[in-house]
């Protein structure tokens, strides 16, 4: 049996504010299997974008352990975990972060730049990842150009063009209408359905988490047990 994708064991996350201690994260034991679509899902401030960087090695654990692709994340260095980063996680956020100035081919071609690919290989490469996400017609636009949805799909398409591992999404329909938020799930679908991709994905909405074949609930800091839901689930 092959060693999950992801493995945390009582990871947890503490800021300073002011002189006071804030737990982000408390003890949180998460195992996500190669080939998996899962939501985390809870209120603001439950922790679920907290454990998601944490996985992205986007920030570092204040205690636990984390072992991503096999890699103890808390061993590398700052140097080695962007290289890391870069080669095995596709990242894909809320407001999109793409450069204004920049067309969505060259938005999704800046990950490649820090590969050994020569200018051809990475446009190539980059008019793929946009033709995958039905934006083959849009390569010459700035990110002002396209609505909102064509927006999250560039991201989309930037974070899957250097063929990750595992990709993350923070809120990725969280600025969309119903409508664009359909057709971006749709989209992670494929890619998770169609071509393996392991996918984790933060969201505050039950419809978007019905995308994902498993769901995990956070509540104040704290990642609950499989199939267990927050007292006032209903409530929220």
């Amino acid at each position: 049996m092959s060693e999950p994708i992801i493995q945390t064991r009582d990871l947890g996350k503490e800021y300073v504010r002011d002189e006071f201690k804030v737990v982000a994260l408390a003890g949180a034991s998460i195992l996500v299997d190669k080939g998996e679509f899962v939501a985390l899902m809870g209120p603001s401030g439950s922790g679920k974008s907290t454990l998601l960087h944490l996985i992205a090695a986007m920030d570092r654990p204040t205690s636990g352990e984390i072992r991503v692709l096999g890699q103890d994340l808390r061993s590398l260095s700052d140097s080695e975990i962007a290289r890391w980063r870069n080669a095995h996680i596709g990242f894909v956020f809320q407001s999109f972060n793409l450069l204004p100035v920049l067309t969505a081919l060259e938005n999704v071609e800046l990950p490649l730049k820090l590969t050994k690919l020569g200018k051809k290989e990475r446009l190539d490469h980059a008019k793929h990842a946009l033709d995958l996400v039905g934006l083959a017609d849009r390569m010459g636009h700035t990110p002002r150009q396209l609505s909102g949805g064509q927006e999250q799909r560039v991201a989309i398409a930037r974070a899957i063009v250097t063929d990750p591992d595992l990709i993350l999404a923070d809120e990725p329909t969280g600025n969309l209408d119903a409508t664009s938020a359909r057709d971006v799930l749709t989209l992670l679908g494929r890619l998770n359905r169609e071509f393996g991709k392991t996918i984790v994905m933060v969201t505050h909405d039950p419809h978007s988490a019905k995308a994902a074949s498993k769901v995990r609930h956070l509540d104040k800091g704290s990642l609950l047990p499989e199939g267990q839901l927050p007292e006032d689930w209903e409530l929220r």
